[in-house]
């Protein structure tokens, strides 16, 4: 990547620490003088500090984003024997936590537009001899935008089964003005360092209205534990690290600034690139405040774009480039077909977005991108 332009778009988890770094060193000494390193005053804090700041009831922090799905389900009592019904496009931590509590993955398609979980397929699947056994669904608020909530609510409230969320890529994201994360009984957050609210290293945390969940996670994250070394239940090692909520901590007094930050570039695209016509800006549904994690675009030739993307210095990504019906270790989930899925990830690419890109780095990028000729490409392919 030429110099100029690797300045333009700065690698966003080195950015997003250098912005924050006095405040996470001190977050640090902080830490290092308590003497208290696991599950301390910093985990207590941050929990305190997201419950306040998504207007929930209760949050516990675990180790990963993966791990909360798994012990969220496990909490709710589900797991071997019991399916839990998914998107078919998600990052595969969605579908690893639903097989690490012991239940089986059931595939929905995805909605053509916004690319979340698409209600009808959702009650194909219910409505289908496949999805007995379904007891609950896992909705993904993709991209930092959130499902249809409402059409979805119907259709589980229809069919008797449990509404969970994955807001892994949605941090600050609502629906009417509710933040994701406190529409179902229960939701995961990741706070990978990729992601708008990001530690630096794995962590994680499960949201929940329900004290009595909360209260079994918090078991269930250190080892079954209500009282220390007595196990009223088989848990696991999954307690959120004091350096990573101290880090958390530290971050989550900027993430409404920098959401503001990621949608004002966000606007910049879709005006610029509607006006070029050369992809397809991604659609916001009504009803939704997206955090814009990442900003996809539709292309029926994406690889040449990427490769034109590429060449020019702008570090253009796929997001993802299958759906979990066509990995090799999740096949056999599928059980009806995926057709928008598999027209979407042949189609989709991720344009850099995060609150350290400049106007500049944003208008550069939209000409780059409507300077794209398919012509042009094939005549040199």
């Amino acid at each position: 990547m030429p110099t100029s332009r690797a300045k333009l778009f700065p690698h966003f988890p080195v950015a997003d620490s250098q912005f924050h770094r006095l405040q996470i060193e001190a977050a640090f000494c902080r830490v290092l003088e308590s003497g208290h390193f696991v599950l301390g005053r910093e985990v207590q804090s941050f929990e305190n500090d997201f419950v306040q700041y998504l207007g929930a009831e209760n949050v516990v922090g675990v180790a990963s984003g993966t791990d909360a799905i798994e012990l969220m389900l496990r909490a709710l009592g589900i797991g071997q024997g019991d399916k839990v019904a998914v998107p078919a496009l998600t990052a595969d931590a969605t579908v690893a936590g639903v097989l690490r509590a012991g239940a089986e993955a059931v595939l929905v398609d995805i909605d053509a537009e916004t690319f979340t979980l698409c209600p009808q397929s959702l009650d194909a699947l219910l409505c289908s001899p496949a999805g007995a056994g379904v007891k609950a669904v896992l909705v993904v608020h993709l991209y930092g935008q959130v499902a249809d909530w409402n059409a979805i609510h119907r259709v589980a409230e229809t069919h008797g089964v449990i509404l969970l969320e994955d807001a892994a890529q949605a941090h600050g994201a609502c629906w009417s003005g509710q933040a994701a994360g406190t529409l179902a009984r229960a939701a995961a957050f990741s706070f990978y360092p990729t992601k708008n609210l990001g530690a630096l290293g794995d962590a994680g945390a499960v949201v929940t209205k329900d004290e009595a969940l909360a209260e079994r996670i918090r078991r269930l994250r250190q080892y079954g534990w209500q009282e220390r070394y007595v196990s009223e239940e088989a848990g696991v090692n999954s307690r959120l690290d004091e350096l990573q909520a101290a880090v958390l901590r530290v971050k989550l007094r900027s993430l409404e600034e920098h959401n503001a930050r990621r949608r004002e570039l966000a606007a910049i695209y879709t005006n610029r690139l509607l006006k070029g016509g050369v992809v397809s800006p991604p659609v916001v549904r009504f009803n939704c405040g997206p955090v814009w994690h990442q900003y996809v675009v539709r292309s029926d030739c994406r690889e040449d774009l990427r490769k034109h993307l590429l060449e020019a210095g702008i570090p253009a990504a796929v997001h993802y480039p299958r759906g979990l019906h066509q990995q090799p270790a999740y096949a056999h989930y599928q059980t009806m077909p995926l057709p928008v899925t598999e027209k979407a990830v042949r189609e989709i690419l991720s344009l850099p977005l995060h609150p350290y890109l400049s106007d500049e780095a944003a208008e550069v990028l939209c000409q780059i991108v409507n300077t794209f000729s398919r012509t042009t490409n094939d005549a040199t392919a």
